[in-house]
């Protein structure tokens, strides 16, 4: 049989695409778990076959290799951003009410997908030195929504001139940090005080004049 090639680089023996994400997603969640619990390392293909209850076989449908598993396992994440914050900023149209609503709309997906976070922070190193680089492309392309935010705030005059970019991953490591530390986050407060303090540490101290007399009205 043919391998058909999918958008992520990562070759499957299935064609059908719809079925390969359903099911690639089902293996991907096992294999999170174990990763998470036991290492990538200590966890084999066949601990993850017999904790999702498939065949080995079944899983080199979709996954060449474990490496390969891995990748996907920890781009998780990275889709959910690019699939679920979006939608989140819908009808959203003022630049500091759109900055706020991008960086909790990164820390909610983050909360979904805690597990996989914490993962990646872990794993990301056990890929090799080729497929990190996919996974940092990856990383950059999904960024492109706090980038956005940011510029539109200081081309506007909302906010004060930063370095944009290290701005980006200011509020990236801000939204990872909910996951990171949950042990600490989780009995002190819910996640959307965790996101309004979030506000106040990283938003409010950067604004303009303007953008204050803005944030002094509706936060």
């Amino acid at each position: 049989m043919t391998q058909a090639k999918l958008s992520d680089g990562i070759q499957t023996k299935v064609a059908d695409a719809n079925l390969v994400n359903k099911r690639r997603n089902e293996i991907a969640k096992t294999a999170i778990k174990l990763f998470s619990d036991q290492g990538f390392y200590k966890t084999s293909i066949q601990n993850i076959a017999q904790e999702a209850e498939f065949s080995q076989g079944f899983i080199y449908q979709y996954f060449n290799n474990k490496e390969e598993l891995l990748l996907y396992a920890l781009r998780v994440v990275l889709n959910a951003y690019e699939n679920e914050v979006p939608p989140r900023l819908h009808g959203i149209n003022h630049p500091v009410d759109r900055l706020c609503a991008t960086i909790a709309a990164f820390c909610t997906s983050v909360d979904t997908h805690s597990e996989a976070t914490v993962l990646a922070y872990r794993s990301t190193k056990s890929l090799s030195p080729e497929l990190r680089k996919l996974l940092k492309a990856d990383e950059t392309h999904t960024n492109r929504h706090l980038r956005k935010a940011i510029d539109v705030c200081i081309d506007d005059g909302y906010m004060i001139e930063v370095n944009r970019e290290i701005m980006v991953y200011q509020y990236l490591m801000y939204a990872h940090a909910w996951a990171l530390k949950s042990w600490v986050y989780s009995d002190k407060m819910s996640l959307e005080e965790y996101i309004q303090e979030g506000f106040k540490i990283l938003v409010s101290p950067f604004l303009t004049p303007k953008g204050a007399t803005y944030w002094s009205k509706y936060y």
